[in-house]
C-alpha cells in the first residue's frame, strides 16, 4: 500500500513539471515557403528601329564600246569606304523575326583601266551613293539575331573617258537599279541598342552611257554592268518590343 502511494506521488510530480519543462524549450521556427524560381527573360526584337552603318565596298565596272569604236574595253574594279543610315521595322513571332529596312549611304568608290580598244584612254569609274530597299527574315536566340535580306537597290554611278590625265569625255551621273541579297548577325548590348555585321551583293542592271566632251559633241557610247560587294558594321537603336518573362 506504501508503495502504491509513493509511485502515485511520483507521478503527479512528473505531471506538473512537464509543462514547465515544456515552456522552458526554445520556440519552433516558423515554416517559410520557398523562393520563386528566377525566371528567365527573353528579348523582343519587335519594333522600329534607327541606326548608323559603316564599311567597305568593290564594285567591278565592264565597259564594252558599242558606237564608234564597237568591242570590249576591259573591265576595273571600284572600291573604298561608305557610310550611311537605316532604318526599319521588326515584328518577332517565337523565335522568327520578320521585317523590312530603308538603307541609304555616302560612298567613295573609285577604279581605272586602260582602254583596250583606244590604249591612249582610260576609263575611270566612281560610285558616289548607293540605296537599299529590302525585306528580312530571321532566328533570334535571345538575344542573338542572324538574318537573311533581299529586294530593290540603286546606285549613283558616274563614268569618265581620261585622255593624257584630263577628262575628254563624261558620262550625266547615272543611277544604275538591281537587286539585292545579303545576310547579317546582331546582337543586342544593352536595352534597345544592338549591333552586328552584315554582307551584301549588288545585282546591278547593264546600262547604255553615253560620253561627251566637255563642249557637250558626241565621243562614244558604251554598255556598263558589274556587280558590288559589300561588308558593314552596324549599330540601332530600337523602340518597342521590350524585354519579357519567358514561361
Amino acid at each position: 500500500m506504501k508503495g502504491l502511494l509513493l509511485g502515485a506521488v511520483a507521478l503527479i510530480t512528473l505531471g506538473a513539471a512537464a509543462p514547465a519543462v515544456a515552456a522552458d524549450l526554445p520556440a519552433r521556427a516558423p515554416a517559410y515557403s520557398k523562393a520563386p524560381a528566377v525566371v528567365p527573360a527573353a528579348y523582343d526584337w519587335s519594333g522600329v528601329y534607327v541606326g548608323l552603318n559603316g564599311g567597305w565596298g568593290n564594285a567591278s565596272r565592264c565597259f564594252d564600246r558599242t558606237a564608234v569604236a564597237v568591242g570590249p574595253e576591259g573591265c576595273h574594279d571600284t572600291s573604298g569606304g561608305f557610310a550611311g543610315a537605316q532604318a526599319g521595322y521588326r515584328w518577332q513571332m517565337a523565335s522568327w523575326v520578320f521585317g523590312f529596312e530603308a538603307q541609304g549611304d555616302w560612298a567613295d568608290l573609285r577604279g581605272n583601266n586602260v582602254s583596250l580598244l583606244t590604249p591612249a584612254n582610260t576609263n575611270r569609274s566612281r560610285v558616289d551613293a548607293f540605296g537599299l530597299f529590302t525585306g528580312q527574315i530571321g532566328y533570334a536566340w535571345n538575344t542573338a539575331l542572324l538574318y537573311v535580306k533581299g529586294g530593290a537597290a540603286v546606285i549613283a554611278d558616274r563614268n569618265d573617258i581620261l585622255a593624257g590625265g584630263a577628262v575628254a569625255a563624261t558620262s550625266a551621273g547615272d543611277n544604275r537599279w538591281g537587286g539585292a541579297l545579303g545576310a547579317g548577325l546582331e546582337f543586342s548590348f544593352a536595352p534597345n541598342w544592338s549591333a552586328g555585321v552584315e554582307y551584301d551583293h549588288l545585282f546591278i542592271t547593264s546600262n547604255n552611257t553615253t560620253f561627251t566632251s566637255p563642249t557637250g559633241a558626241f565621243v562614244s557610247s558604251d554598255r556598263i554592268h558589274g556587280d558590288a560587294d559589300l561588308v558593314s558594321v552596324r549599330v540601332n537603336y530600337r523602340w518597342g518590343g521590350p524585354v519579357v518573362a519567358k514561361y
